[in-house]
């Protein structure tokens, strides 16, 4: 049955997040995205969240590109298309070159209208089967060791399931191995966010008597091939985020062996359903898979919350809950983080109510267009 897509609202945001958020590529504490809102002129509304920065420095999206992209193409494209099922939405947008956060927008939004519409949660919409999801912490570059170390234990009280910390060159090996010594039994993963090159190898081998549970993308944020190289020399696993923007990326990295785990972002690889196919190709291929965050607001950490329900997300993603970021969030009831667990909700869609007040006090400006 064809979903009717009636009207969609884009609404510019901007939040600020409680604390900036510090990795070697820059600092964030304003964040600016759009709400885009899908209606089906039968009482239901489907929401998407886009993530990309102000800043093309993550990938080369943009806030403004993400505009541009959901005007003058994406939704012009929509208005001429026939969408039965929301895999239908990529199949549209293939004529249309990357852009993988302006596509995963819109697409998030018209998966939650597709869910509320067959009266299911987002998450059964995708086949999950769990009832709550393990979740762990991402925590910028501090000033201090202290402040770091504190920023630990307060994560650890709550309950998250891994540590996540930022690295580059400089504060690295030495943050690592003292937080290892406070921390001797936590699981803890480094990210680099590419701040590294093969002549570093040597220097990465250090990161093997660390215990951690990987190094995310420490190469360069388009590489595949070095990758493998270093993960021949490295026993730490080697985790991909950057690289990997298809299943086809995927594919490549398992074949060259040019890593053991998969982060999975839905923005970045174009929206939930090219997600689930890189779910379902690492689940037949034995590759582990955990869920990253884009420092979302609730829209988008809803959406990530029922992606990590299906099956091969077995290790702690970045969902942490939204009083980590923000003073309040746009949905109700926030996401909450309990023992390092969130329960997954089962109401239709998305599992959440928008707080129509804050939505409005950081909308920045809307504009409705007619389909």
């Amino acid at each position: 049955m064809t979903i009717p897509l009636k009207k969609i609202v884009l609404r510019k945001l901007n939040m600020r997040l409680k604390d900036p958020f510090v990795t070697s590529f820059g600092t964030t504490q304003d964040k600016e995205f759009f709400v885009i809102e899908v209606y089906d002129g039968e009482g239901n509304c489907g929401y998407g969240e886009s993530v990309a920065f102000a800043q093309p420095w993550y990938t080369e999206e943009t806030v403004k590109t993400t505009q541009h992209m959901l005007e003058d193409f994406l939704i012009p494209i929509l208005r001429g298309s026939s969408v039965n099922h929301p895999d239908d939405v990529s199949k549209a947008f293939q004529s249309i070159r990357r852009n993988n956060m302006a596509k995963a927008a819109i697409e998030g939004a018209i998966w939650d209208l597709y869910a509320k519409r067959e009266n299911t949660s987002l998450s059964k919409a995708l086949g999950g089967e769990k009832q709550e999801i393990e979740v762990g912490i991402s925590i910028g570059i501090q000033p201090t060791m202290k402040e770091l170390i504190e920023r630990i234990e307060d994560a650890l009280q709550i309950g998250y399931k891994r540590i996540k910390l930022k690295i580059k060159p400089g504060a690295d090996i030495e943050v690592l191995r003292e937080v290892r010594s406070y921390f001797p039994n936590t699981a803890i993963m480094a990210d680099a966010n590419s701040a590294y090159s093969l002549e570093d190898i040597n220097h990465l081998k250090k990161l093997d008597d660390l215990n951690l549970m990987m190094i995310e993308q420490p190469l360069a944020h388009d590489d595949i091939i070095e990758h493998a190289k270093l993960q021949k020399e490295i026993n730490t696993p080697i985790c991909l985020d950057e690289s990997i923007h298809s299943v086809e990326d995927v594919r490549r990295a398992y074949e060259l062996g040019s890593c053991k785990i998969i982060n999975i972002k839905i923005g970045r690889v174009g929206g939930l359903t090219e997600a689930k196919r890189i779910h379902d190709f690492c689940q037949e291929h034995q590759m582990e898979v955990w869920c990253g965050g884009m420092l979302e607001a609730g829209i988008g950490r809803a959406h990530n919350i029922a992606l990590t329900t299906l099956p091969q997300f077995v290790l702690p993603g970045d969902t942490a809950g939204s009083g980590n970021y923000w003073e309040k969030d746009i949905i109700t009831p926030e996401v909450i983080v309990k023992k390092g667990m969130i329960e997954v909700p089962n109401k239709p869609g998305i599992g959440y109510e928008i707080n129509e007040k804050v939505l409005n006090e950081f909308t920045e400006w809307k504009k409705e267009i007619t389909m």
